[in-house]
């Protein structure tokens, strides 16, 4: 089969079409004929070899993934071969050919199409399993920067649907207007003193819950728009790894601070994220609650160019790579 490869870590440049060998299912999982792939900052990270695979995975860049199912590995269970399947990886979407655990795979959301489903699983598993780990409830405050992207896109809607008030921070006025659009009741331009814009919406009370793709150049300035007994979510480092924190104005706020990665969690965790997934968020997107993110399509061998628009800042919604 082809793939994409990198053949050192570094610019787009490094990104290549080439042929390897296909990879075969081990027990309980199963080979996929890739569809489509979602295109994530992860896979930015790991080209420049700042986020590798965990040990044993494929050195495949790929998270997400669509696909149909052509082999069913040993005791492998829940799908059976010619199902079409949205994936959660931990490598290897950029490729003709995956192999994912069995229980990480599920069925297509109603009236979605196979390759704009490409886009949903990664942003819905990643901010579900973090907002039930601070347990955001309705009539809660919440913040997620960079409502613009993938994450940001989709994170806006979930919480509009839980009954939250949604803040988000976004780069240009077109990307403000999309996060209006699709739910946000305050959105912040990030050039602009968005903490002092956080507190004069929430009466200086701040947000609740915060969810961070930022990491280290915005912590300190997160937890000064954290309320009292707030809970910053961080799952991303685009703004570095090291950074200061004032412990106590945390403790003056009873404040909580976490960070998770989704993909190096035990296969059990991730199966039942999955499963939590398609069965509280692939009904709101049939019934319209949450809706796509704008799409760009590109088809796979031409990943590197995929890689150079994300990593311009200027797209709009969620790249898909089409095989």
């Amino acid at each position: 089969m082809r793939a994409i490869t990198v053949s050192e870590p570094g610019a787009p440049e490094q990104i290549q079409w080439t042929e390897v060998e296909t990879p075969s299912p081990a027990a309980g999982e199963v080979l996929v004929k890739t569809i489509a792939v979602g295109v994530n900052r992860a896979d930015l990270l790991q080209r420049q070899g700042q986020y590798p695979p965990p040990k044993g995975i494929s050195d495949v860049m790929g998270l997400e993934a669509t696909g149909t199912v052509v082999e069913i590995g040993e005791g492998a269970e829940g799908v059976a071969v010619g199902d079409e399947v949205v994936c959660l990886l931990a490598g290897g979407g950029y490729a003709e050919y995956f192999v994912v655990p069995a229980g990480q795979c599920v069925p297509v959301p109603q009236g979605v199409d196979v390759v704009s489903a490409a886009q949903l699983m990664e942003v819905a598993a990643t901010v579900v399993s973090n907002m039930d780990g601070v347990h955001l409830t309705g009539g809660e405050t919440f913040l997620v920067h960079g409502g613009s992207g993938g994450i940001g896109g989709f994170a806006i809607q979930y919480a509009k649907a839980l009954g939250c008030t949604v803040l988000t921070t976004a780069g240009s006025e077109k990307k403000l207007e999309h996060c209006r659009e699709i739910g946000a009741d305050v959105a912040i331009d990030y050039h602009d003193d968005w903490v002092a814009a956080v507190k004069e919406a929430t009466g200086r009370r701040g947000a609740d819950v915060i969810l961070d793709v930022m990491g280290a150049k915005y912590l300190e300035l997160n937890v000064d728009a954290l309320a009292t007994e707030g809970r910053l979510v961080i799952i991303g480092m685009q703004g570095g790894v090291k950074g200061t924190l004032n412990i106590g104005k945390l403790l003056s706020k009873r404040g909580v601070v976490t960070a998770t990665s989704l993909r190096f969690r035990p296969v059990e965790e991730k199966v039942a994220i999955c499963r939590r997934v398609a069965e509280i968020v692939w009904p709101m997107v049939a019934d319209g609650r949450i809706k796509l993110a704008p799409e760009t399509r590109i088809p796979l061998a031409e990943a590197r160019r995929a890689h150079e628009l994300l990593g311009s800042g200027e797209n709009l919604g969620k790249i898909i790579l089409v095989a």
